[in-house]
């Protein structure tokens, strides 16, 4: 479906997209971009998954912001709920797609699903040392890289990653994690498409975290429309110090 900044103006093509959602130059630390879709009244998903608000537009945007992205950062929750497969289009100046970094403090994840068996480079499994001993054998064993950290904080989580070298970070979800990213003020920009749909029932926000985090001011920098879909793009308004 045909993507233009506004009214009257002009579709944008593969190579408008990837310019229009770059990431900065040089980066020497993680840049965290956030991507979610929900619907006007802020549901996050219809029947269980974001699926249901999905459009072509934002399944297109979706793998721009792929092709861009060093690495996939998403909940374990997030994985097991929308069937989490390996990224399929490589990375901008790699020859290979971005790793998915799962993040599970308890290792619970099949080792015989898709994101695992569906993949052309190993998933990052981000865990604790009090995982079962089984459970990170058994994920091993079906190909995965498992990163054992003293805590799965947001700051372990992105040090972990700029330790290998992987800067520009897409977050895919799930709530929770991009609640925590949140409070740890650790999300440079929020990519979020909104679906032409009143979905009321109980789906829940984007971003859930802990009471007393303060509100996080982001400044407007991109909108792009699909006749009734919304893909805006915010970024934080201050640095991270």
């Amino acid at each position: 479906m045909p993507l233009a900044p506004g009214p009257g103006t002009g579709d944008l093509d593969a190579a408008a997209l990837r310019e229009h959602y770059a990431y900065p130059e040089g980066l020497s630390a993680p840049w965290v971009r956030v991507n979610f879709v929900s619907s006007i009244d802020g549901a996050v998903s219809v029947d269980g998954t974001s699926g249901g608000l999905g459009s072509d537009a934002d399944k297109q945007v979706f793998g721009v912001l792929r092709e861009l992205a060093d690495v996939v950062l998403v909940g374990a929750g997030t994985v097991r709920a929308e069937g989490y497969r390996g990224a399929r289009k490589d990375t901008r100046g790699r020859d290979t797609p971005p790793p998915i970094a799962v993040v599970t403090g308890s290792a619970d994840l099949d080792p015989g699903s898709r994101l695992f068996t569906d993949t052309r480079v190993p998933p990052i499994v981000l865990t604790l040392g009090s995982a079962p001993q089984g459970k990170l054998d058994r994920l091993v064993a079906a190909g995965a890289d498992v990163a054992v950290l003293d805590t799965l904080t947001p700051d372990a989580l992105l040090a972990e990653l700029a330790r290998r070298g992987l800067y520009r970070v897409l977050c895919e979800g799930g709530p929770s994690l991009f609640g925590a990213l949140t409070a740890a003020d650790a999300v440079d920009e929020l990519c979020l498409t909104v679906a032409p749909l009143l979905a009321a029932g109980t789906a829940g926000r984007i971003a859930h975290g802990p009471e007393g985090s303060p509100a996080r001011p982001l400044t407007l920098v991109g909108v792009l429309r699909a006749e009734d879909t919304l893909l805006l793009r915010y970024r934080r308004v201050a640095p991270i110090e």
